[in-house]
């Protein structure tokens, strides 16, 4: 019988790719959307044909009930959230709203759906799987590197609180309810499809436009924060796999190596034939209020459970992201990144 599933954030870069994975696996995809006319939901229909959309929204229990009693899903991934770091600042509210309080909508979706209750829990062979997408901004200021499963969070922005909800708020229905829900705790993940206000793609984007002349400076803050950079297409693979082990846990996915934002820089530049020292311009006013300086997976739990192995190294991803923005502007299509960070 073939298995079906529901994501939520379809539109942005990560539903792009679980579409396209779950669909080679033999899936039937479905994708929560807040409207059929939606520009992103054309985007979504251009890079992957075969999907079904329906209506649903994370700040409406309703429609929500409604989407997942409709579809009948074997899974439900949910990757909406309003995922722009800098923005929650800006958007606190709405932020906690669809990113925190969105996840315990679905959630509660899934259970009515489900006739579960406190006197009745569920049985695991039976019911709708759920994955919910956590993130390394929940461990913020960090107590140890590398970070695991067991690693404290002390996040340090809206967005990084508001995962945090959602993180134990699938923890807490996995453990009230016997729900499968799991979390994935993905490092940053990136690709030709990610937006252009994340910092990967605006460098690539902004090597791009350099080197065709379209402009000559490239506007930056912190160089020296360092991350784990991974690419989205190899991470989709391990939130699946997550759903298929025979008992609900929660793990942290990422390469398990560092490169600051500095290193970055100069493989993208580099790669395109660029000094970066003579584009880049320091911005004070890009530095985040309160920083994250260092993210570092330790993978390990999900290598030896999920056997699953990033297969795109950190110099390919940038390579791959440059090379593919020379080529967007050189034709004078459109970035295929979101225009914004809400995909909900």
């Amino acid at each position: 019988m073939t298995r079906r599933a529901l994501i939520s954030g379809i539109t942005g870069q990560d539903g792009t790719y679980l579409a396209e994975h779950l669909i080679e696996e033999g899936y039937e995809v479905w994708g929560i959307v807040r409207g059929h006319d939606d520009t992103r939901a054309a985007r979504l229909r251009h890079l992957v044909s075969d999907v079904r959309l329906i209506r649903g929204d994370l700040l409406d229990q309703t429609s929500l009930i409604s989407a997942v009693d409709h579809v009948q899903p074997d899974e439900v991934y949910n990757l909406g959230a309003i995922s722009f770091v800098p923005l929650s600042w800006q958007q606190s509210g709405i932020t906690s709203e669809v990113t925190g309080l969105g996840v315990m909508r679905i959630l509660e979706a899934i259970r009515i759906v489900s006739g579960i209750s406190a006197s009745r829990t569920a049985q695991l062979g039976s019911q709708i799987r759920f994955y919910q997408a956590s993130s390394s901004e929940m461990f913020g200021k960090v107590r140890e590197t590398p970070q695991n499963e067991q690693t404290p969070f002390h996040p340090r922005s809206p967005y990084g609180v508001a995962k945090s909800y959602g993180h134990y708020t699938t923890q807490n229905y996995r453990e009230s309810y016997g729900m499968y829900a799991v979390s994935g705790i993905l490092f940053n993940h990136e690709s030709p499809r990610r937006g252009p206000e994340f910092v990967t793609r605006k460098v690539s984007l902004g090597v791009a436009r350099i080197k065709l002349g379209h402009s000559e400076t490239l506007r930056l803050g912190n160089l020296d924060a360092q991350r784990d950079w991974g690419y989205a297409g190899d991470y989709v693979r391990a939130m699946r796999q997550m759903l298929a082990q025979p008992v609900p846990s929660d793990f942290v996915v990422g390469t398990g190596t560092m490169s600051s934002v500095r290193t970055l820089v100069e493989h993208a530049f580099s790669h395109a034939g660029l000094d970066w020292r003579r584009h880049v311009v320091i911005d004070p006013s890009l530095v985040r209020p309160a920083e994250v300086d260092l993210l570092c997976a330790d993978p390990k739990r999900a290598r030896a459970q999920l056997g699953w192995e990033p297969v795109v190294s950190f110099e390919e991803l940038v390579r791959m992201m440059v090379d593919a923005d020379l080529a967007q502007l050189s034709s004078r299509s459109l970035p295929i990144g979101a225009p914004v960070a809400e995909d909900f």
